[in-house]
């Protein structure tokens, strides 16, 4: 009889760190972006209608997040405060771990947000993503998936957002 094996899903920056601490080693990790399953994470959603209604609004609000994430990464010790305040439990070495594998793994920082700033996206991964979903059918190929999504507030260049 072979040894057991316990798998599931997290996020990279947290769930291995604590098995790290609490197992007390250090788990196999596998990301599903290396086995063509490359969605968009952590995206921003709100309704079409708001959109449509008060672009200004949702521009302000994605750029004010965008440029959050540079400003956190450039000096994250005033996120890092309020990040403990409101979880108390949450360490600094958890803090540093975090970061340190969000940009190993190019999460934030991705060839795309390098050139195109954080929070970039194209419409050819939405497509793909779209294709494997149809391909594994999860998705019905009939569906018009580019009503899911806009471009219109992302993808606008780095120095867009650190001036």
């Amino acid at each position: 009889m072979g040894d057991a094996v316990d798998f599931f899903m997290g996020y990279i920056t947290s769930e291995p760190f604590a098995i790290e601490k609490q197992g007390g080693f250090q788990p196999v990790v596998f990301l599903l972006a290396d086995y063509g399953y490359q969605p968009y994470a952590t995206t921003i959603e709100t309704k079409k209608e708001l959109v449509e209604k008060n672009p200004e609004l949702v521009q302000r609000f994605v750029d004010a997040s965008i440029k959050g994430w540079y400003s956190y990464l450039e000096n994250s010790q005033p996120g890092n405060q309020l990040i403990k305040k409101d979880n108390p439990e949450m360490t600094d070495e958890q803090l540093v771990y975090s970061i340190q594998k969000l940009n190993q793994y190019g999460i934030i920082f991705s060839d795309a947000a390098k050139k195109q700033g954080i929070g970039a996206m194209s419409d050819a991964r939405w497509k793909s993503l779209f294709d494997s979903m149809v391909d594994t059918k999860i998705s019905k190929s009939n569906v018009n998936y580019k009503e899911a999504y806009t471009l219109q507030f992302v993808t606008k260049g780095v120095g867009y957002y650190k001036k």
